[in-house]
């Protein structure tokens, strides 16, 4: 008799407990599994800080996801958050990967009981825009610099997010101070970028028609980039003048731009998100309040 009335407790217990954490919240979740993962003194792995950022910006793309119960989040509403995302194939893959992590977290710890995250799809090709932004100690040694007119290039293909082919054939507005115009794809032939504060003086002297994208890449960047110090990156390569555009990407994301403006910055496609495609617009003077929270570093702080 006494033995039922315990397990009676003991099963109640438990079903409350697992109750309790059914009903936990998309955000809430993700606290508890960046927690686990993240932050767990238990754990031998080293993640680094790029790794942290692609999966914090991943959950920023999420938000009609917060408040939506763990349990009751289907392949649907998944996929909706995947197909509606301008972003790169390599964003889209952080995205998915989120999805699967959480899910299988909430597996362990009994919130969900199925994991429809393995039904979810990229519906896009890869791109083949790959690269590695410049880090803080790069863009600091940069700044450093400054005085030498081809790093004043580099430092306008960094804070413009512009490919350095359309450097050479973008046009130029020295009256309303913006670029117009560039390479690829409609949205990025027709974009306008205005020059930010902290590089107008390099732009107002730079000299577009004696400028040479395949003579700069050849004979310049690469030969620049070691003399002042930057050293190989991790996996052996050096920078490419595309990784300037990932910057400018990244610096979007840490000082805030919100992420209509960037990609309008960038000439994005706008996809599937017909909302954007129809309302998505900016003016000259708005995309230039935002290209202009990125801001100079403070260079007499210790490289980190």
């Amino acid at each position: 008799m006494e033995y039922n009335i315990v397990s009676k407790i003991i099963s109640s217990y438990n079903n409350t407990k697992r109750i309790e954490s059914g009903n936990k919240t998309f955000a809430e979740v993700y606290k508890l599994y960046y927690a686990d993962k993240y932050e767990n003194p238990n754990s031998k792995k080293n993640f680094s800080k790029s790794s942290i950022n692609a999966y914090n910006s991943a959950y920023k793309k999420c938000t009609a996801l917060y408040d939506k119960p763990m349990k009751s989040i289907t392949k649907t509403d998944m996929q909706s958050i995947i197909d509606s995302c301008i972003l790169g194939y390599g964003s889209l893959v952080n995205l998915k990967n989120l999805f699967s992590q959480m899910f299988a977290y909430s597996l362990q710890n009994g919130i969900v009981e199925m994991d429809y995250s393995r039904f979810v799809t990229i519906n896009t090709e890869k791109d083949f825009e790959t690269g590695e932004p410049f880090t803080e100690h790069e863009i600091k040694l940069l700044w450093q610099n400054k005085d030498n007119q081809d790093v004043q290039i580099i430092l306008i293909l960094i804070y413009t997010g512009m490919r350095i082919g359309e450097l050479e054939v973008v046009g130029i507005d020295y009256t309303e101070n913006y670029f117009k115009g560039g390479l690829k794809t409609p949205a990025g032939k027709d974009r306008i970028i205005p020059f930010p504060d902290s590089i107008m003086e390099y732009i107002k002297t730079f000299n577009q028609k004696s400028f040479n994208a395949g003579t700069f890449r050849d004979k310049k960047f690469y030969n620049l980039i070691q003399s002042i110090g930057m050293d190989p990156l991790t996996n052996g390569k050096k920078h490419t003048p595309h990784d300037c555009r990932h910057t400018f990407s990244w610096l979007c994301d840490k000082y805030g731009v919100d992420e209509l403006s960037k990609h309008l910055l960038m000439g994005h496609s706008l996809g599937n998100d017909v909302e954007k495609s129809v309302y998505g617009h900016r003016t000259v003077e708005q995309l230039r309040e935002e290209i202009n929270k990125i801001t100079v570093p403070n260079l007499s702080l210790t490289c980190c």
